[in-house]
């Protein structure tokens, strides 16, 4: 299934695409939004997929809905992977003076960084005039687990969404190596379009990922470049930490980032920036000026 977030009568409502279809959502007006479907387990799975195959369900045309950031808020801040791509990692270190990386980086963003897959994103120059793009495989947890193993971690996966790490580098490095900070300026990161549920997603390292501003490819990756793949860092992320279901975690990004570009590029008012991960989805994304 692909799950979804829209804006109707001043709130959200959760929808999924119908099968067989690119443009008509169905509504799912049992659950309240994703995290309440997450919670419901296969009972709430097997209800939805009920609904969807209903010819008397609700249904509009994906054309005219003002699609909202799918999970959103996920379950506690956005759990983030840095330096998972070689050339990335490589890229990193050059501009840093870092070494190469071993086991995965682990950070984490706040939930209000979120943004919709096709909002504006304004920037302060007040608060950062470097702000930079990370098109990311995002994963979203659907079973509680602590200290998991790898054989076992794709079974704690609901499913997959896009993710740009949009980050503030001046704040990340000038502020005394704020990571948290630079990656968490208030609604700068978006998500989406929704979430591909896990059966849907054959192998998560087999997905090309790219990046564009202003129609001009900046990204261009695939998961299977990955150092971590995703059950690694499942594995890594829950040892001595449980995962809650909702959570989101951010897997990393592949080499073109902005500030390692010579010259260093960095967004702009004016700005429009595309981010696309394939068998996920596309988000796009204009740059404007803070009011």
């Amino acid at each position: 299934m692909r799950l979804l977030m829209f804006k109707a009568d001043g709130g959200g409502r959760l929808g999924a695409l119908r099968p067989g279809t690119d443009d008509e959502v169905v509504e799912l007006s049992e659950f309240a939004d994703l995290v309440a479907l997450i919670d419901a387990g296969e009972t709430g799975l097997a209800q939805a997929r009920s609904t969807l195959s209903s010819a008397r369900a609700t249904s509009r045309r994906l054309a005219d809905l003002e699609l909202l950031a799918p999970l959103d808020p996920p379950r506690g801040n956005v759990i983030a992977i840095g330096r998972n791509y070689q050339k990335h990692a490589e890229e990193t270190a050059h501009m840093q003076g870092g070494n190469e990386p071993g086991p995965p980086t682990i950070f984490t963003k706040a939930i209000t960084s979120l943004t919709d897959p096709f909002a504006d994103i304004a920037i302060d120059p007040s608060v950062s005039d470097r702000i930079d793009w990370e098109v990311e495989l995002a994963v979203v947890i659907g079973n509680r687990g602590a200290n998991i193993k790898r054989q076992r971690a794709l079974d704690h996966v609901f499913g997959f969404t896009v993710i740009n790490d949009v980050t503030a580098r001046d704040i990340q490095s000038d502020w005394g190596g704020q990571w948290f900070k630079g990656k968490s300026v208030d609604r700068t990161s978006p998500t989406g379009p929704w979430i591909v549920t896990r059966d849907e997603v054959e192998d998560p390292q087999a997905l090309g990922l790219w990046l564009r501003v202003n129609g001009v490819v900046k990204q261009e990756g695939n998961t299977s470049e990955m150092i971590h793949p995703v059950d690694a860092i499942i594995e890594w992320a829950s040892k001595g930490m449980t995962l809650l279901p909702g959570a989101m975690i951010a897997t990393g990004t592949p080499d073109g980032v902005g500030f390692a570009r010579t010259p260093p590029e960095f967004l702009k008012p004016g700005d429009v920036m595309e981010t696309e991960i394939q068998g996920i989805g596309r988000m796009r994304n204009r740059i404007v000026s803070a009011s």
